[in-house]
């Protein structure tokens, strides 16, 4: 039996867009984009449904689209709810992988960089994690900008250009751009400003993104990461941001409780804790790859930095080397 255009298209949404976006995130998408095929969000999530194996034995179609995933049924027919699927972006088939955080990108370090991608070349890290404000986004902030400040258009094109260095000199290692808070202006800046845009493929960041490098995968969403058993985000997922009286490593322990690392901050820092078990549990924080001192905080604790994570390929062990930077050297 020949598939309807409405399943058709629902096949080639869930292909786009991968089995991790949520099916009435995704059917969102597809209403606003495709009207009138879909003439609800519910329509298209029906639709959704059908290829994922979801809507019963008689209407299942191609079985290699169907997702299983452990939400709870509905026996009393409660109405549909809009509630997000919050799961982690898992790390798969990495040995190790380079963390850089907040660079601020047309703000960059250039001394920073150059000591952190001559580490990494030696180290020949499979993977590349931006964790989060790869760029500065300043023309298109909430708070009072400076119109002397490169625009939005040459804060892309300067990204273009680090992104060539990064695959020049870091061949074969796959890029994953994680969204920070800076990262998300543009969204924030499209809804309100451009509401109408919002779903509209040309202007989604993370085709925006892609069409400047090649092969980038984007983590949004506010999603923490797992690489093997170690916990990262960037570090404005907790509201309030982190903060301690001590070190920024010890308020991520006590935000999250497992190990975990972060950027954001600045600031290098670590924190370890055993429990009445004896298991041990360590925290980080890593140095920024921006300018130190920015005319809106020119006075601060910051220091440049970044970290190697070695990956167990067949457990759930890593090994964290955090490392700092002062006046171009690794200490």
């Amino acid at each position: 039996m020949a598939e309807s255009v409405t399943t058709k298209t629902a096949r080639e949404y869930r292909l786009k867009y991968g089995p991790e976006k949520p099916s009435l995130s995704l059917a969102r998408i597809m209403f606003k984009a495709e009207k009138p095929l879909f003439n609800s969000i519910e329509h298209a999530r029906t639709a959704l449904r059908k290829i994922e194996g979801k809507s019963g034995k008689d209407n299942r179609t191609d079985t290699s689209l169907f997702i299983n995933d452990d939400r709870p049924r509905n026996p009393y027919k409660l109405p549909a709810t809009d509630e997000s699927d919050y799961k982690p972006y898992v790390f798969k088939g990495h040995k190790r992988v380079a963390i850089l955080s907040d660079i601020h990108v047309p703000y960059h370090n250039i001394a920073a960089l150059t000591t952190a991608i001559k580490f990494c070349k030696k180290e020949k890290p499979d993977a590349l994690l931006l964790n989060g404000d790869c760029l500065d986004f300043h023309s298109i902030s909430r708070f009072q900008r400076d119109p002397r400040k490169k625009s939005f258009k040459a804060e892309l094109d300067t990204f273009r250009a680090l992104m060539e260095v990064f695959q020049k000199q870091l061949p074969g290692a796959k890029v994953y751009f994680k969204m920070g808070n800076h990262d998300e202006r543009y969204e924030n800046y499209l809804v309100q400003k451009a509401g109408e845009l919002v779903g509209v493929e040309e202007f989604d960041f993370a085709n925006i993104l892609k069409a400047r490098a090649k092969g980038i995968e984007v983590i949004g969403e506010k999603r923490y990461m797992k690489l093997n058993s170690l916990n990262g985000i960037h570090g404005h997922e907790y509201i309030g941001g982190i903060s301690a009286p001590v070190n920024i490593a010890r308020g991520l322990y006590l935000k999250g409780k497992v190990s975990a690392f972060q950027g954001h901050n600045h600031t290098t820092s670590e924190h370890t804790e055993p429990n009445m078990d004896g298991k041990i549990t360590t925290t980080w924080s890593l140095g920024c790859l921006c300018e130190l001192h920015p005319a809106y905080m020119p006075l601060n604790k910051w220091n440049h930095g970044f970290a190697i994570v070695d990956l167990d390929p067949n457990g759930e062990d890593y090994v964290m080397r955090n490392k700092r930077i002062f006046n171009g050297k690794i200490l």
